[in-house]
């Protein structure tokens, strides 16, 4: 089943003391990107966060972000420049004697705009709220699955429906190849009758059509697309990532596509590859979402 590369899964778990959000959403890309943003405090079992991710994607840029909420989260402590402390005291100290105050230094003096005062905060490892990130991760991720296999079926839906009128139209050429070459030798036996009469020699009638059968012979181009054909359907239904394969065959499609254009010397074949490079091209955008 075809599985899309862009997606979004969200998932919130809750204890009595904390609150875990995982939000996770993907796009498509031509590898597999995995990016966290997370607390300071879960840097530790980040690599088994990412290992969780590859498990549910295999291609495509994914980014997960993990808030948490609650207490004991943070340790804070009160930190003093003591050095700095003393320098603001001591300049106090020189304005009041210069300037002859008679008011005392009081703390809220030194306290005020104390820039060597300050609050360090460091976060807490807390297994528990480890625990909840686990499993929230693995909830947005489940949820992200589901997302991406849905568009996957949207996308598997459309493809089939551009392979199917690819199909029809690779027929059509097939049951046209012959009246091509019926079209030829009528219009080359009108020229040479009208050149040689009706002593036309037969011979070199046959020899000019066998000429043009030959260079305008399309047959090995129209079995490789039916290959192709084949190969397409079936690797959509293997369930594995597809995406580079399926690209590479309609790389290979357009290719005999454009061969059947420069060899068929008529207009109603060049018609029809003209809309199956219009579906090809369909595909090849679809194709891209593809993991």
């Amino acid at each position: 089943m075809v599985v899309s590369m862009t997606g979004f899964g969200r998932a919130t778990v809750e204890s009595e003391q904390h609150v875990v959000t995982v939000e996770v959403k993907s796009v498509n890309h031509r590898f597999c990107e995995l990016t966290i943003r997370t607390p300071k405090q879960l840097v530790k079992i980040e690599d088994k966060l990412k290992k969780k991710m590859s498990e549910y994607i295999k291609r495509g840029k994914v980014d997960a972000f993990i808030t948490i909420t609650g207490e004991g989260l943070v340790h804070r402590n009160l930190k003093v420049d003591w050095q700095l402390a003393e320098d603001y005291f001591r300049t106090l100290q020189t304005l009041k004697e210069k300037f002859a105050l008679e008011t005392d230094i009081a703390m809220q003096d030194l306290l005020k705009d104390a820039e060597f005062i300050s609050i360090e905060e460091t976060e807490e490892e807390n297994e528990q709220v480890q625990h909840l990130v686990e499993k929230a991760f693995i909830k947005a991720l489940a949820d992200l699955t589901a997302m991406r296999k849905a568009e996957g079926a949207k996308l598997q839906e459309d493809l089939l429906s551009h392979i199917n009128l690819f199909r029809d139209t690779l027929s059509s050429i097939k049951e046209h190849v012959p009246a091509v070459l019926k079209q030829y030798r009528a219009r080359l036996e009108r020229k040479i009758k009208d050149l040689a009469g009706e002593n036309a020699d037969e011979s070199r009638i046959l020899t000019e059509i066998a000429i043009f059968a030959d260079k305008s012979d399309i047959s090995e181009e129209i079995t490789r697309l039916e290959s192709h054909l084949t190969q397409f359907t079936a690797s959509i239904k293997l369930g594995v990532p597809i995406g580079r394969k399926l690209d590479f065959i309609i790389q290979e499609m357009n290719r005999e596509v454009n061969t059947i254009g420069s060899k068929a010397n008529d207009a109603a074949i060049a018609e029809f590859v003209v809309e199956m490079k219009t579906c090809l091209e369909k595909m090849r955008e679809q194709v891209q979402n593809v993991e």
